[in-house]
């Protein structure tokens, strides 16, 4: 599918899809359309045949600096609840089609990050920033909760309650080595390294087994709001599964073979 000029797709023939967002002079900032895209983009690489993992970054200084004041915020300055509201679903459906897609997903974080833009990084599996990245989840700043796009869900699973709370209330920026102490970031690289380790890394990722990874992101995301009892049960049934899967059995014969597993 051919990608709307606020973002670049590329396709490349290890399996890894990058997502750029490319508006460059607005710091990368999302409008309207760009929300709507960007969801009917992740729902379509989620079942295209060839991909086996994508990253998201940003073109310029930022990575993402949110809604644009302009385009968005400003054009919301009155309109009736009804209207607000089929906005708000639709920002929190872009994220829902990032934790739905059923590829891993890896965030190259560069530069400013905030408000809706520090969601999709944190609604991305893996998060690798360069140093001078810094990331804010705002809302608070503009009078709104800082509950938006999923955040209060996804940030407490990463970094804990308090830190969660800290962020979301204060609305502040944070440096990338304060982000990588808290669990928000995996990896902090040099400035311009961020996309070149995370392509690096998606690669490593798209050369493993597609199926067991989706069903791991899959059992993450599931067994966040399931008790313990409830969890094991459901992991020996899906690891019984996969055990029948062709890539099991390639992974044996790689080793007995003494060499590297050629995952379908």
């Amino acid at each position: 599918m051919k990608a709307p000029a606020s973002f670049l797709r590329e396709d490349s023939d290890s399996g890894v899809t990058t997502i750029t967002l490319n508006r460059p002079d607005r710091l990368n900032a999302l409008t309207f359309e760009i929300y709507d895209e960007l969801r009917h983009t992740f729902r379509a690489l989620s079942t295209e045949p060839g991909v086996r993992a994508v990253v998201v970054t940003g073109t310029g200084k930022a990575f993402c600096s949110g809604g644009d004041v302009r385009d968005i915020i400003g054009r919301l300055i009155g309109r009736e609840y009804r209207e607000l509201l089929e906005f708000t679903r639709m920002t929190c459906d872009l994220v829902l089609a990032i934790r739905q897609c059923r590829r891993p997903v890896i965030a190259a974080v560069n530069g400013t990050t905030a408000g809706a833009g520090a969601v999709i990084a944190a609604a991305c599996d893996i998060r690798i920033a360069a140093v001078s990245a810094r990331i804010a989840f705002l809302f608070t700043k503009v009078g709104l909760s800082g509950a938006d796009m999923g955040a209060a869900w996804l940030l407490p699973r990463i970094v804990g309650s308090g830190r969660a709370a800290e962020l979301l209330m204060t609305g502040d920026f944070i440096t990338a080595e304060e982000a990588l102490r808290i669990g928000l970031y995996n990896r902090v690289v040099a400035d311009g390294e961020a996309l070149v380790v995370a392509t690096a890394f998606a690669e490593q990722i798209a050369e493993g087994p597609s199926f067991a990874l989706e069903i791991t992101k899959d059992a993450l995301e599931r067994e966040a709001t399931a008790d313990f009892r409830s969890a094991l049960d459901s992991e020996a049934q899906i690891q019984a599964s996969l055990m029948t899967h062709a890539d099991f059995r390639e992974a044996y014969e790689a080793f007995v073979a003494k060499r590297p597993p050629k995952f379908r």
